[in-house]
């Protein structure tokens, strides 16, 4: 990895040239914000320069300030580890220099780096360059002077735009604006930026600092009109983002004060923001979003994703004609399939529809939409499929139909052809279950409109090729989706950990609560439909459905309410015939329908879950819980199954496919922040008293009992053994404690068996191959493997006594079979020539702990006399 730099070139002309390197989009890491001030102090002293230019390698200027800084914050709680750029390098160093600094702009100025741009004394930027404040979209202010100098540069009005929609402008429209002073091409960039600072030296152009000016503000009482519509418009939009109201309170100082004035209110305001839920919740997301794409034994082996230039579709009902929609938008042939011409007509024209909404709203050249739809070929057979390089089958939700498409596709496509179901719920093992490649079979989830929505829900079987897998990361990233991989079981990870929202509406309207009352407090707390206006929208059918498949699959945590069959039969259908919860009537927005009320009263009746028979009192936060604290439940034995890679990978599905809030970070950060013991706490209350829906699963009662983050992960090594091991991990529940629901080795226990001598050998024995963990036997000088029996160690500690398969057969193996029994859990392990557990010779915790890479495992040994003979292998192994 390239290191980050600033450097400084003086050229003939008495320019200096600063230049900032920190591939690939020149972050502002704290190192870089220190090599900015020692070079321009640098070039201040000099006597040999004259004047400045400020700008970017690698074709950009800078992507703003190194958002891992915020992350260590949000761990560390401690915002001194933020630097203080806004007043000692902007205003200090680099507005009020006494020799004039232009910035030289190409590719994009971004967050701090436009902050830093816009504190020199003049702009050149290259053609299309993108220039922004995208800060309050991380739940920021901008915080190197932006919110003082924008205003000034532009005009308000365009500031507070820009800065509350966090969307950049090109170097183009900047240039009407007034941000940049001139527009040259990418070769000319530098040459005329020297120039124009030679320029300002020479008095031949204005050297103006941007902060201390007041001609595009306006008067007092236009500018307090601007603000008032934004806080207005931002109380409606942004209800539960204090960022944007703060964004707001700052500018209005320093029109007010002046513009230092609202500097210093400006760095006072970040500090506090950047320590708030809302700015946790959405690094959060950004940090999830970017981590979805590295997938242990998929993405880190050396596979390389084999070219999709031709996808078959298999029903064009909604689902279908939207996944087609987001092909052909991604210039990707698509052949649609049907069972006959009036369906696959119907299916063309939503394709169209889709098609012309965008042309319509302007995201899309007529031209380009010709040619989009021009890629599509509608089809009653399979003759076009001998070509394809993908399937993706979306038709309804039978099992039996599924199984017969994917013995037919598998005879009728190419053997690299992979084969994809859009299904929601169904497991994928009995959707591929009469077919002989299930080596090719995997979900390729979409969800609702699929064109739209930008997540992608891959689901793999336990015989899924890691090539299909990485296949369709790489084409889901094309069609402009977010593809996060998942494990298989009913609802794979998403709809099955959100289940229980439904439910949780129901058990609460069945208890006596108002169905409207709960949709707004829903909606208020940030998710954009209600669960009641939700199933009006998504049809009964759908809702009753899967239903059923988690009904069958989990009983004894479902609510079985009869509202919705109760609804079926008085004739309404929800957004689909006009009636459900509410009236939908065409050009109006929804209104409540209070006919429904004796209908909720029958079910209440039949269900008769009421406490004496009386609705029960709750405050809003009490309706949100209630909801929502099932599906922190369910997403806790998504955790503890393995079914997702990490737990930030759930945080940001559901994000991006059921809408939970992204200021919130998602559904199991969001619970993280709640506290996981009062999640547990309530669950527990609300289980004793209203049944086993609510009772907590195991995960979280110990993660909560314990003080244990529900996100917290392990170092990458364990992180990859338990992906490999989880389902083996049961038989050794004694060994384990803290991470993964109890399954995180156990580290160090004092014993004064331990002695010096052997904490040095051990430090010794823990270097070598795999990352610098192989371990040397007790006593022995070669590593574990190379008698075949590393790998075996460790899983027979960890409970996989089919590791043992893999050893070849002989002494060594038998050998090795005798020590894995005793203690702990029937895993205790005797040394290689020993007789003895290791357990009493006080390592055999720090062993499995070297190998884990968990070196605070050694702390509690005492140190050896010299270190020097275990330095360079612990070097080598270094800390994960």
């Amino acid at each position: 990895m390239a290191r980050a730099t600033v450097t400084m070139e003086v050229g003939n002309d008495g320019v200096a040239v600063i230049a900032i390197s920190n591939p690939p989009v020149n972050a502002l890491a704290i190192p870089i914000i220190a090599g900015l001030k020692e070079k321009f102090d640098e070039a201040t002293r000099r006597n040999d320069v004259r004047a400045i230019v400020l700008t970017g390698k690698g074709g950009r200027f800078s992507g703003g300030f190194d958002i891992n800084v915020f992350e260590k914050v949000h761990k560390t709680g401690d915002v001194s580890l933020m630097p203080d750029v806004s007043v000692d390098l902007v205003v200090n160093v680099i507005e009020d220099s006494k020799k004039p600094i232009v910035a030289a702009i190409e590719g994009l100025a971004l967050g701090g780096g436009l902050e830093l741009a816009m504190g020199c004394h003049a702009r050149v930027s290259a053609p299309r360059a993108q220039l922004g404040l995208p800060e309050l979209s991380l739940g920021i202010i901008p915080g190197f002077g932006g919110t003082q100098r924008l205003p000034r540069l532009i005009g308000l009005s365009k500031a507070v735009e820009m800065m509350l929609s966090s969307k950049p402008i090109l170097s183009e429209e900047g240039k009407k604006l007034g941000l940049i002073d001139s527009i040259v091409s990418s070769e000319e960039l530098l040459k005329v930026s020297r120039l124009w600072a030679l320029g300002i030296a020479e008095r031949r152009k204005p050297w103006l600092r941007s902060l201390h000016r007041t001609d595009k503000i306006g008067s007092l009482s236009e500018a307090r009109d601007i603000l008032k519509v934004a806080r207005q418009k931002a109380r409606k939009t942004a209800p539960n983002m204090p960022q944007h109201q703060v964004c707001l309170e700052v500018i209005e100082d320093g029109i007010v004060h002046g513009g230092y004035s609202g500097v210093l209110k400006e760095a006072r305001d970040f500090k506090k923001l950047v320590l708030s839920d809302t700015s946790k919740g959405l690094v959060h997301v950004f940090f999830a979003q970017r981590a979805t794409s590295k997938v242990p034994k998929v993405t880190d082996i050396g596979l390389k994703p084999r070219p999709i230039k031709k996808v078959a579709i298999i029903g064009g009902g909604l689902m279908g004609s939207g996944i087609a929609t987001a092909f052909i938008l991604s210039n990707i042939s698509v052949v649609l399939k049907e069972i006959n011409n009036e369906y696959l007509l119907k299916g063309r024209k939503m394709i169209e529809a889709n098609v012309q909404v965008l042309v319509s709203k302007g995201k899309l050249p007529r031209d380009k939409a010709d040619k989009a739809l021009s890629l599509l070929k509608g089809v009653l057979d399979y003759t076009e499929f001998r070509d394809v390089d993908m399937v993706i089958e979306a038709v309804i939700e039978n099992i039996s139909l599924k199984q017969t498409i994917f013995s037919e596709i598998e005879k009728a496509c190419p053997s690299h052809c992979i084969l994809a179901s859009n299904t929601s719920t169904i497991d994928l093992r009995l959707v591929g279950e009469k077919t002989s490649s299930q080596d090719r079979i995997l979900g390729a989830h979409f969800f609702s409109p699929a064109h739209v929505m930008p997540l992608l829900e891959i689901v793999r079987t336990e015989k899924t090729s890691p090539q299909v897998i990485l296949d369709l990361m790489t084409v889901g990233k094309i069609i402009k989706k977010v593809p996060v991989v998942v494990g298989n079981c009913t609802g794979f990870a998403v709809n099955r950990t959100f289940f229980p929202y439904s439910q949780g509406a129901h058990i609460l309207v069945n208890l006596g609560v108002d169905v409207f009352r709960i949709d707004r407090v829903i909606t208020k707390f940030g998710l954009p439909l209600g669960p009641f206006q939700l199933q009006d929208l998504a049809g009964y059918g759908v809702f009753i459905s899967t239903s059923k498949e988690f009904i069958n699959a989990f009983p004894e945590r479902t609510f079985k309410s009869p509202l919705i069959e109760l609804l079926v039969q008085s004739g309404r259908n929800g957004k689909n015939n006009g009636k459900g919860y509410y009236i939908y009537e065409k050009g109006s927005q929804p209104k409540p329908d209070l006919t429904i009320l004796p209908i909720i009263e029958e079910s209440r009746q039949l269900t008769n879950i009421m406490p004496g028979k009386k609705p029960i009192s709750v405050t809003d936060q009490e309706i949100v819980e209630m909801i929502l604290f099932p599906v922190v439940n369910e997403a806790c034995r998504v955790l503890e199954e393995g079914i997702v890679v990490r737990a930030s990978d759930l945080d940001i599905a559901s994000v991006l496919g059921m809408s939970f809030p992204s200021y919130r970070g998602g559904i199991v950060c969001w619970a993280d922040m709640v506290g996981p013991r009062h999640v547990y706490s309530s669950l527990k209350k609300w289980s004793e008293a209203y049944g086993d829906f609510f009772k907590p699963s195991r995960y979280l009662e110990e993660r909560a009992t314990k003080g244990i983050s529900l996100v917290r992960t392990l170092g990458r090594t364990t992180l990859l053994l338990i992906v490999t091991l989880f389902p083996r991990f049961d038989d050794c529940e004694c060994l384990s404690d803290g991470e993964s629901g109890g399954k995180e080795p156990v580290g160090v226990k004092k014993t004064t068996a331990v002695s010096k001598n052997r904490t040095r050998d051990l430090r010794r024995r823990s270097g070598g191959g795999r990352g610098g963990r192989e371990l040397h036997p007790v006593g022995g000088t070669y590593p574990l493997a190379e008698q075949g029996v590393a790998d075996s160690l460790l899983c027979a500690f960890l409970g996989k006594p089919e590791a043992f398969d893999e050893m070849p057969d002989g002494e060594a193996k038998t050998e090795l079979q005798g020590r894995c029994r005793g203690g702990r859990g029937g895993r205790e392990l005797h040394p290689v020539g020993g007789t003895e557990p290791l357990a009493e010779q006080g390592v055999a915790d720090s062993l499995l702990g070297a190998f884990l890479a968990d070196l605070k495992a050694f702390d509690e040994m005492p140190e050896p006399e010299d270190t020097a003979s275990w330095a360079e292998a612990e070097a080598g192994a270094g800390a994960e």
